[in-house]
């Protein structure tokens, strides 16, 4: 519904997290994923999923109260209710995100708010046929659903013309909700990012390229409840910035939907150059992959991740061979988590497109993974010929050098820097 933040009758002042007083207003209704389903420990669920809606909330430009009622959420506040929707559509936990008002629960404002309401849904979009759908949370009502559904149906007819009811394939469905003192009309279903609360599942730290994949597989991590901070290896200095200029931006978009984790920058390349001198050729691919998983774990246990995650597809290219894939693993402290294992790269572009990270994967950059790449990549490396170049090298001292140069960049947080500023984000200290 189009221009109903300007209801003559004002919504009234609430500070975060009040519960709002029983007075005609816009709002929006957040129903709830998979916590709907926890027993005991649901709270716990709840007040993570509202802590990363606080988060999503920051300068949205004007105060906000949020408000449970029965696997629920009620947002609200001195904000455009569009605003209100657009952030809390990115928070994973959310089924349905619904534009709604908030009315005394009393027949008089309810079958007053129903007409107005189906009344600005009838101008705006040119409907005709419309349902009611009433759920009574508090069943002291005095009107049962049934009835209460024929008496507003009955109200709107009289009171808006044009209309007509259509319980088969209506226009609009007008959803009515009664709790004990407020109830909520609501006439329109967003999909919200369901799944789990970002940080209900522990932490992870995700492998991020400039590719279409990573992103995607750290979106899907979050939806499962981790949350993620990020490495991205560039081959500098054998390569251009591009690259970390696109994880910057991946990372900060991937933000949007979770409190801001950190990026951390690494440059491979020097060590990149150690493998082929060590002689790997057609292991190299491989057995730069072994190294990223390996420094990464070092990573992951002084920043308190549980897991790694990558964006690999089985046999997509040859490196995501199922032995190849065994002998990253291999290489890893921590579990490797691949969300998208069983994609087709036409599935993964399309959510990548959905997420919005489509449109910065696409511009052009160096990838450390084609650096000194062989012409021909083993599709089954083997451990021990694997090991054998490792032998070669200091890896200790190589995953120390890596670990002591990263920069640290907090995407997406306030006050960040943009890390083509060479100073932006540089440790003080190795991490």
């Amino acid at each position: 519904m189009h221009g109903h933040e300007n209801h003559p009758i004002p919504a009234p002042r609430e500070p975060e997290d009040a519960a709002p007083a029983a007075a005609y207003g816009p709002c929006v209704l957040l129903k709830h994923g998979e916590v709907f389903l926890k027993g005991r420990n649901r709270h716990r669920f709840t007040e993570r999923l509202h802590d990363n809606l606080r988060v999503a909330l920051r300068g949205v430009g004007g105060s906000t109260w949020i408000k449970t009622a029965q696997n629920v959420t009620v947002l609200g506040g001195q904000v455009p209710r569009d605003a209100l929707v657009e952030r809390a559509r990115r928070v994973p936990g959310f089924n349905t995100v619904e534009p709604a008002v908030r009315v005394p629960s009393t027949l008089e404002g309810i079958s007053a708010a129903a007409a107005d309401v189906l009344g600005e849904v009838a101008a705006g979009r040119r409907v005709r046929g419309f349902a009611v759908r009433v759920r009574r949370r508090d069943k002291r009502f005095p009107l049962t659903s049934s009835r209460m559904e024929a008496h507003l149906g009955s109200h709107v007819l009289g009171a808006v013309p044009g209309l007509h009811v259509d319980l088969t394939s209506p226009d609009v469905t007008l959803s009515v909700e009664i709790d004990r003192k407020e109830t909520y009309l609501s006439w329109e279903r967003l999909p919200g990012l369901s799944g789990l609360p970002v940080g209900a599942s522990g932490r992870a730290l995700v492998l991020l390229s400039g590719g279409y994949d990573s992103p995607v597989a750290a979106h899907r991590a979050m939806r499962r409840g981790l949350a993620c901070d990020f490495v991205h290896f560039n081959g500098a200095p054998y390569t251009n910035p591009s690259s970390v200029y696109k994880a910057y931006a991946l990372a900060r978009e991937l933000n949007r939907h979770q409190p801001p984790g950190e990026l951390y920058v690494m440059a491979l390349g020097t060590a990149q150059k150690q493998l082929a001198v060590a002689g790997a050729g057609r292991l190299q691919v491989v057995a730069q992959r072994r190294l990223m998983v390996r420094t990464a774990s070092a990573l992951a246990a002084r920043t308190g991740a549980q897991a790694l995650v990558t964006g690999d597809s089985l046999g997509q290219v040859a490196s995501q061979t199922l032995a190849n894939l065994a002998a990253v693993d291999e290489a890893a402290a921590l579990p490797v988590l691949r969300p998208l294992i069983g994609w087709e790269k036409q599935e993964i572009i399309d959510e990548a497109r959905s997420i919005g990270t489509a449109g910065i994967s696409v511009l052009p950059d160096e990838d450390c993974c084609s650096l000194l790449a062989p012409p021909r990549v083993s599709t089954r490396a083997r451990l021990p010929q694997l090991r054998s170049v490792e032998r070669r090298l200091d890896l200790d001292e190589v995953v120390e050098a890596l670990l002591g140069s990263a920069q640290v960049l907090r995407p997406g947080a306030d006050g960040e820097e943009d890390p083509r500023d060479p100073a932006a984000g540089r440790c003080a200290a190795p991490v």
